[in-house]
C-alpha cells in the first residue's frame, strides 16, 4: 500500500526535526506512567535522529481532553521518562505554539530534545487547522511521522503538517507497514484470522476481506459472536450483541456458504448472571444461553478446537480476545488463543489494541511477530483504508 521515505533515505544533520510520537500512555490516579511500551517504541527513531546530529522537537497527545487543557493530562510524566531513558534533559513548552515554544524551537542545537505539552490541549489539532499546522511547521526543517497509533487520524500534526515540510516516516511506522503488508499481500498458508471485539459493524469490512480474499479460516470470538448466533436464531439470554447488524450478518455467512468460505463461530460459551468475576458461572452451547445470563468468554470446547487450527496456521492475524480476560473466570479463552498464537510457527500479527493487551499481560509478546501499537490504525491498515497520517509522507522514488 504504502512506498514512504523514512529519515533514513533524508540528510538530517544539522536540522530541526518535528516528530510527531504516540505517548498516549495510560496513567494512574498519582500521574505516574503505568505502561511506557509507546514510549520505548518511539526511542529508536528519536536515538537514531540525535546520533546523526539532528535537534528534534517532539509532539504528541494524550487522553480526550478536547481542546482544552487538562493537568491530569499533561504530558510532563513524559518528559520525565524521557529524560531516563535518553539520559538528556527534555524541557517541555506549555504554549504549544506559543512565543515560549518558538523561543524553545529557535534555541534548539543538535543533539537537543524538547517536547510540547499535549497536542490536544488545542482544538486546532483535531480540526487540523492550517493555520496552526502552519504555525508548528514553522518551528522545524523537516516533519517525521512516527505516530502509527493516529495515523488514521487527518490531525495537524498527523497530517497537515506534511504540506509544509518535507515529510517522511520513523522506524516505527515502517515496521508497522512492512509487518502488516506482508502478512496481507503476500502470506503463507494456512493463513487463519481471530476476530472478536464488541461491535461487529466496526470490523464487518474486515471480515468480509479476510473470509472473501485472503484466509483459509476466519475464527470469530468475543462479543461480536452473539450476533452472528442470534442471527441463526439462537438464544443468546443477555449477551451484548448488535441488533442493526443481526440481518447484514445472516447474508454474510449465507455468502461465504455459498462461496466456500470457512467461517467458524464457537461451539459452547462461557456464561454468567452478572458482570463480575464472583458471579454464577456455566458452561453452555452456543445458542443455548439462558435468559438471565450474558457469554462472557469462549467455552473449553471451542478454545481446544481453535487452539489446533490456529497452531497448525503459518499467518496468523489476531484482532480481539475471547472474552472478558481482564476477569480471572473469563480468561480462559484468551489465554488458550494466545498460547496457539505464540505456537504458530510462521508469521504472527496481532493487531493492537485489547489483544495486544492481552498477549502482553500474558507473557506471550516475545513468541509473535508483530504487535501493532495502534488499535484502531492497524484496524484500518487491515482493512485496506488510507491512512493519512502515512499517506501525507513522500513517496520513495
Amino acid at each position: 500500500m504504502y512506498n514512504k521515505k523514512t529519515v533514513k533515505d533524508i540528510d538530517v544533520s544539522g536540522k530541526k526535526v518535528f516528530l510527531r510520537c504516540d505517548f498516549n500512555v495510560p496513567l494512574d490516579e498519582n500521574g505516574e506512567i503505568i505502561d511506557d511500551i509507546r514510549i520505548r517504541g518511539a526511542l529508536p527513531t528519536i536515538r537514531y535522529l540525535l546520533e546523526n546530529n539532528a535537534s528534534i522537537i517532539l509532539c504528541s497527545h494524550l487522553g480526550r481532553p478536547k481542546g482544552k487543557v487538562n493537568p491530569k493530562m499533561s504530558l510532563k510524566p513524559v518528559a520525565a521518562a524521557l529524560e531516563e531513558f535518553l539520559h538528556i534533559k527534555v524541557p517541555m513548552a506549555a504554549d504549544i505554539n506559543g512565543p515560549i515554544a518558538q523561543m524553545m524551537a529557535n534555541g534548539i542545537k543538535p543533539g537537543q530534545v524538547m517536547l510540547l505539552e499535549n497536542i490536544r490541549f488545542r482544538p486546532e489539532e483535531e480540526a487540523n487547522d492550517p493555520e496552526f499546522a502552519k504555525s508548528l511547521a514553522s518551528m522545524a526543517d523537516i516533519f517525521v511521522n512516527d505516530a502509527f497509533g493516529t495515523a488514521h487520524r487527518a490531525h495537524a500534526t498527523t497530517a497537515g503538517i506534511a504540506d509544509y515540510l518535507p515529510s517522511v516516516s520513523g522506524f516505527l511506522i515502517d515496521t508497522e507497514v512492512k509487518a502488516m503488508g506482508r502478512a496481507m499481500n503476500n502470506p503463507q498458508h494456512p493463513f487463519v484470522a481471530i476476530l472478536g471485539g464488541s461491535k461487529v459493524s466496526e470490523k464487518l469490512k474486515l471480515i468480509e476481506k479476510l473470509l472473501m480474499e485472503k484466509c483459509d479460516t476466519v475464527l470469530v470470538v468475543g462479543a461480536m459472536s452473539y450476533t452472528f448466533r442470534k442471527a441463526l436464531g439462537g438464544n443468546i439470554g443477555n449477551s451484548l450483541y448488535e441488533e442493526s447488524m443481526v440481518e447484514e450478518m445472516g447474508k454474510l455467512m449465507e455468502r461465504a456458504k455459498e462461496q466456500g468460505c470457512n467461517l467458524l463461530l464457537p461451539v459452547d460459551n462461557v456464561v454468567a448472571d452478572k458482570f463480575a468475576n464472583d458471579a454464577d458461572i456455566k458452561v453452555v452451547p452456543a445458542g443455548q444461553i439462558p435468559d438471565g445470563y450474558a457469554g462472557m468468554d469462549i467455552g473449553p470446547a471451542t478454545a481446544e478446537m481453535y487452539a489446533r487450527i490456529i497452531e497448525s496456521a503459518r499467518t496468523v492475524v489476531w484482532n480481539g480476545p475471547a472474552g472478558v480476560f481482564e476477569m480471572p473466570n473469563f480468561a480462559h479463552g484468551t489465554e488458550t488463543i494466545a498460547e496457539a498464537v505464540a505456537k504458530v510457527r510462521g508469521v504472527s500479527i496481532i493487531g493492537g489494541g485489547d489483544s495486544a493487551a492481552a498477549i502482553a499481560k500474558m507473557g506471550y509478546s516475545r513468541y509473535v511477530t508483530h504487535i501493532s501499537t495502534g488499535g484502531g490504525a492497524s484496524l484500518n491498515f487491515l482493512q485496506g483504508n488510507v491512512l493519512p497520517g502515512i499517506a501525507c509522507l513522500d513517496d520513495k522514488e
